[in-house]
C-alpha cells in the first residue's frame, strides 16, 4: 500500500527537508512553500518519523477536494473509509485551519468533520456509540482557497521534540531549525562546531547528531506506532536500521559557551540525554572572551530584542561577536537572528543570507566564510 504523505517544515528549510525525504527512499517528492509532499509505504511512514531532522511532523493525506458548503465538506470526509484506519474505540480530536476560503469558521468546520467521521465509523464498525477511550488518532483539517485537505497525524508531538531537551532556557531555538542551520553550515562527521551563545545546547547537540548520523527520533515514540496499518515489525526494522547507521567513529567535536551557569548545566544534561555527551562540551564564558578556532564552524543563535533582553543589548553583542570573528576567523560563521541590522552591528556584510522563520518571527541566517566555487562575497 502506497500512502500520500506531507511533511510541513519551516519556510526556508524546504531544500534540506526534501533531501532528507529523498534519502529515506520516498517517491514522488514535491516541494512547495513550507512543506514536502511524497509517497511511500508503511516503512516510509516509520522512517520519516525516525529520521527527518527538519520536518515538523509527518501527515497522512487521506483526501483532497474542493468544498464551499458544509454539505460538501461533510460528504468528502464521510467518503473516507475511516473504519479501515480507526478502531471503534479510537480517540480522534480534530484540529483545523482555514485561509482565504468561504468556509472560514474553523470551529464550525471542525464540528462538521467530527460528525462525518462519527457517522462513518458507526456505520463501518456497526456500533451505535463510540466511546473514544482507546488509542489517539489526531485528525487535521486544512482549507486553503476552498481546497480541503483531510489528514491523519502520524507523529503526535511535533518532530522537534526529540526527547532529550527536558527543559530549556528562555526562548530556545527549535531543534528542527537548529538542524537546518547545521545543514547550511555543512556539518560533516569530522566538523569542529563552536557556539558562543549556546543556551540549552540545541545548536551544538543537533550538529553532533547530524555528524554522527544519530536519527533524531530514536529516543521518542510516535502516534502511528499504534496504527494497525503500520505494523510493529516495520517500526522495529526501521529503528534497527537507524541504529545500524549511527557513526560512533565520527571525529566530530562540539563546544558551547554561555554566560549563564544554569544554561551550561542544562546544555550538558541535554547532550547526555541526546547520546552525544562525550562529543559536546559546555562552559561558562562571556562572548567577549570567545576565540573561534581556525578549523571551527560557528553556529549560533545570539539573544535579540524580540526574544531576550533589548535591542540595544543585542546590537552590542553582535558587535562584540563581529570583533572576535575579525580577530580570529574560523572556517565559517552561521548566525540566525531577527536583527535586520545585524550586518551593520556585526561590522561586515555576509557572504550569503538565507531567510527563515523562528516560530512566527522572521529571521535571516547570516553566513560568513571564504567564498567557494567562484562565489563573490558581498560587500
Amino acid at each position: 500500500m502506497k500512502y500520500h504523505l506531507i511533511a510541513p517544515c519551516y519556510f526556508g528549510t524546504e531544500s534540506t527537508a526534501a533531501f532528507e525525504v529523498r534519502r529515506i527512499g520516498a517517491e514522488e517528492v514535491q516541494v512547495t512553500d513550507g512543506r514536502i509532499a511524497f509517497t511511500g509505504g508503511p516503512e516510509i511512514i516509520a522512517a520519516a518519523n525516525l529520521n527527518l531532522r527538519c520536518a515538523e511532523r509527518v501527515l497522512l493525506l487521506l483526501k483532497s477536494y474542493t468544498a464551499t458548503t458544509f454539505d460538501e465538506l461533510f460528504d468528502g470526509v464521510y467518503s473516507i473509509p475511516w473504519e479501515e484506519l480507526l478502531p471503534a474505540d479510537a480517540q480522534f480530536p480534530v484540529k483545523g485551519s482555514s485561509l482565504s476560503s468561504i468556509l472560514s469558521s474553523v470551529p464550525a468546520c471542525q464540528k462538521i468533520v467530527k460528525k462525518a467521521v462519527v457517522e462513518r465509523l458507526k456505520k463501518g464498525h456497526k456500533v451505535l456509540t463510540l466511546p473514544e477511550t482507546g488509542a489517539l488518532y489526531k485528525l487535521r483539517l486544512s482549507i486553503r482557497k476552498n481546497r480541503v485537505e483531510i489528514m491523519l497525524d502520524t507523529s503526535g508531538d511535533g518532530l522537534h521534540k526529540r526527547g532529550y531537551r527536558r527543559n530549556a532556557t528562555g526562548a530556545p531555538i527549535k531543534e528542527t531549525l537548529a538542524a537546518a542551520i547545521a545543514d547550511l553550515g555543512r556539518v560533516r562527521r569530522d566538523t569542529l562546531v563552536q557556539d558562543p551563545f549556546c543556551g540549552s545546547g540545541t545548536m551544538v547537540i543537533e550538529a553532533a547528531q547530524k555528524a554522527m548520523n544519530i536519527a533524531p527520533g530514536l529516543r521518542r515514540r510516535f502516534c502511528a506506532e499504534h496504527y494497525g496499518f503500520v505494523p510493529q515489525k516495520v517500526w522495529a526494522e526501521q529503528r534497527e536500521k537507524a541504529l545500524s547507521e549511527v557513526r560512533m567513529d565520527a571525529a566530530f567535536e562540539g563546544f558551547g559557551w554561555d554566560i549563564d551557569p544554569a544554561a551550561v548545566e542544562l546544555a550538558t544534561q541535554n547532550a547526555k540525554l541526546a547520546g552525544v555527551g562525550e562529543r559536546c562540551h559546555f562552559e561558562v564564558a562571556d562572548v567577549a572572551d570567545f576565540v573561534p578556532e581556525a578549523a571551527a564552524t560557528v553556529l549560533t543563535n545570539p539573544p535579540y530584542g524580540e526574544r531576550l533582553g533589548d535591542l540595544e543589548t543585542a546590537a552590542k553583542l553582535a558587535g562584540v561577536l563581529g570583533g572576535r570573528w575579525e580577530q580570529n576567523p574560523g572556517q565559517g560563521l552561521y548566525v540566525i537572528t531577527a536583527d535586520a541590522d545585524f550586518e551593520r552591528h556585526f561590522g561586515k556584510k555576509a557572504a550569503r543570507r538565507r531567510k527563515l522563520y523562528n516560530g512566527m518571527i522572521p529571521c535571516q541566517v547570516y553566513m560568513y566564510y571564504q567564498p567557494r566555487n567562484g562565489e563573490k562575497e558581498k560587500g
